[in-house]
């Protein structure tokens, strides 16, 4: 987790292996051992179909990166050779289980190195889950509760899944961040170089940022989100009551992926705040401690893990990427034509119109049939508008908006636009023309829409001018095809 302040250093050396034990968990008020899987035993049916994570698993992966720092200097931090060992390991294990994997280079970065991204074939392209923890320490450590836990447990996650090859029904993209300590930075980067269709695909971003704190508590990014119920459902069927992560707020890789528009949840076990005495009575563990006793220091090493947080938090990743992806077979594509009425013969059905709008009206010609929908061309201030809700099927390979739009104009202007079309689909705005795109005839425009699928938006056409000289928008033939 990103702190309030930030040591770096650079140190370059080899790998090497060693042995380490984690330490045991804290107690609670119905311990686990470390070698046993925490499952629920009054769990849903659901929950018992997803895969039981393997804490000793992720404890192997947890000694890597650990033996990785002791080669390199101590750390792992962003654009060292430890966080480029560490970035080789996890890449060579998930190529090797049949992912695609790719590094990003994060240019912007304090220390400019690579995030590693990694999609599982199977699923439609447009319903991305996205599982994401950051790579990189703080250069005073290992940084292994801070973060190899997350990385860990994505990687376990992402092999088991590969292992077992289920039908997806979404599909699942996993990612390693460089730079979080620094300021978010590597997350930032990638969210940023995603076009709004891009974002658009990406239905949940889920963060899993300290997942094994020593002394720690059971929190839930956005705890009451619907994007967060299947991870608070699987904790809940352990009886652990989770909170709210408050401490972690804006101080990990989901802070920018919230601030696009894309839901975000995640786990965490709490940094350098101290653990109440309530949290202490329902959680066991040290009150007036911090949750992370090691957080940012040397000692943040596999000693400083418990085992029973950590498997918890395993278990519950792979409950939440059962029930978002996993599933009897793809969503088939219902596709076709969505938009109802697009000719506009039919009457104004399902078209919500200002008055006169859908017309056959002889001033302006038809592209085909008789009848169209003509926005303005009055010479006078007015505002008109042609909406209708469409629903999005999911599943499918594209997703094209289209229409053919006429634009006649009295204006004499090259430069200055005076009226205005706005082309919206739900709250995003595809295009804006105005009077400067007259034409003598139809001009057929499209749009890739793919960011939509499996949503019920409404697509709206709204026509200003100003108080002279007329400008006509004339729109035929409206189709939205999925297939």
């Amino acid at each position: 987790m990103r702190g309030r302040t930030l040591s770096a250093g650079v140190a370059l050396a080899v790998f090497a292996a060693m042995t380490v034990t984690l330490a045991a968990q804290p107690a609670t008020a119905s311990p686990a051992t470390a070698s046993t899987a925490t499952r629920p035993t009054a769990a849903a049916a659901a929950a018992l179909a997803a895969p039981d994570i393997s804490v000793s698993n992720v404890q192997a992966h947890l000694t890597q990166f650990n033996a990785i720092a002791t080669s390199n200097g101590g750390h792992r931090r962003a654009g060292s050779a430890g966080y480029t060992a560490s970035l080789s390991y996890v890449k060579t294990r998930l190529q090797s289980a049949g992912y695609t994997v790719s590094e990003q280079y994060c240019s912007s970065c304090t220390y400019p190195s690579n995030n590693l991204i990694a999609e599982w074939p199977g699923g439609p392209a447009d319903q991305v889950v996205m599982f994401g923890a950051h790579l990189d320490g703080v250069s005073a450590g290992p940084g292994i509760n801070d973060n190899a836990t997350g990385s860990s447990t994505l990687l376990e996650n992402a092999l088991v899944l590969a292992a077992q090859n289920p039908t997806m029904t979404k599909r699942v993209r996993f990612a390693w961040w460089t730079d979080e300590e620094q300021g978010l930075n590597g997350s930032r980067f990638y969210v940023n170089s995603l076009n709004s269709t891009q974002r658009g695909y990406i239905k949940g971003y889920y963060n899993f940022d300290m997942v094994g704190s020593v002394n720690g508590g059971y929190f839930i990014n956005r705890v009451s989100s619907s994007t967060a119920a299947p991870l608070k459902a699987y904790w809940d069927s352990l009886g652990l009551q989770p909170e709210e992560n408050v401490e972690g707020q804006g101080r990990s890789d989901d802070y920018y992926f919230q601030q696009a528009g894309i839901p975000t949840s995640g786990y965490a076990a709490g940094a350098s705040a101290r653990k109440t005495s309530s949290q202490a009575a329902k959680w066991g563990g040290t009150a007036n401690s911090a949750y992370d006793p090691c957080y940012h220091r040397s000692c943040d090493t596999t000693a400083n893990v418990s085992a029973t947080v950590l498997n918890r938090a395993a278990d519950g990743v792979a409950y939440a990427l059962w029930q978002l992806a996993v599933g009897g077979g793809t969503p088939s594509c219902v596709g076709g034509q969505v938009v109802g009425n697009g000719g506009f013969e039919s009457g104004s059905t399902p078209w919500t119109a200002s008055s006169g709008v859908i017309t056959n009206a002889s001033g302006q010609p038809a592209r085909t049939g008789s009848y169209k929908a003509w926005l303005n061309g009055n010479g006078s201030t007015r505002t008109e508008s042609l909406y209708q809700s469409v629903t999005v099927p999911a599943g499918c390979a594209t997703y094209t908006l289209s229409f053919w739009l006429h634009i006649d104009t009295a204006e004499t202007t090259g430069s200055t636009a005076y009226d205005r079309l706005t082309v919206q689909l739900g709250s995003s705005t595809l295009a804006t023309y105005s009077n400067l795109h007259a034409a003598s005839g139809y001009v057929q425009r499209s749009f890739n829409v793919a960011g939509f699928a499996g949503q019920t938006v409404t697509l709206r056409f709204t026509g200003t001018e100003d108080s002279s000289l007329q400008t006509s928008f004339v729109i035929d033939d409206v189709t939205l095809q999925a297939s």
